[in-house]
């Protein structure tokens, strides 16, 4: 019996539409990443890039559990003397709230050329409105599970 080999021509990417509105942060991230990656599909390889587009609207409405919009803390470092700069959950999701959901699906993803493929694929607006309207996007809700 041999082992079958999935190539980059045999794959379908669909695109997927996706409403963050009341989502919870990081479970939310987790699943995109999923979707992203192709974990969703049954011919997942590790190796190759197998996932979806996804568009996420209303990502300044997500939401995040216990103290983390006061205590979380995003920072970046411009490699000078002084040059550390600290921004807040909160500050963050009032001036970039794509920034947020950006950066939490980017850390669920492979690091490196693959893990930047499937980044590309991912498009955040804040509000209601996109800008995909001509790729016929599928609505998908993403359950989250709550232990």
């Amino acid at each position: 019996m041999k082992t079958y080999v999935l190539k980059e021509k045999e794959i379908t990417k669909n695109w997927y539409l996706i409403d963050a509105k009341d989502k919870i942060l990081g479970r939310f991230a987790s699943e995109v990443a999923k979707i992203l990656r192709g974990k969703n599909k049954p011919i997942f390889s590790p190796y190759i890039d197998s996932g979806d587009h996804v568009v996420i609207i209303n990502a300044s409405q997500i939401k995040v559990t216990g103290k983390k919009l006061k205590n979380k803390v995003y920072r970046r470092y411009s490699g000078y003397p002084g040059g550390l700069k600290e921004v807040t959950l909160e500050t963050m999701l009032r001036q970039k709230p794509t920034q947020v959901l950006m950066s939490a699906i980017k850390g669920m993803l492979p690091k490196g050329p693959l893990g930047n493929k499937m980044l590309k694929k991912l498009r955040i607006y804040a509000g209601a409105t996109h800008k995909q309207e001509a790729q016929k996007l599928k609505p998908l809700e993403v359950l989250i599970e709550r232990n």
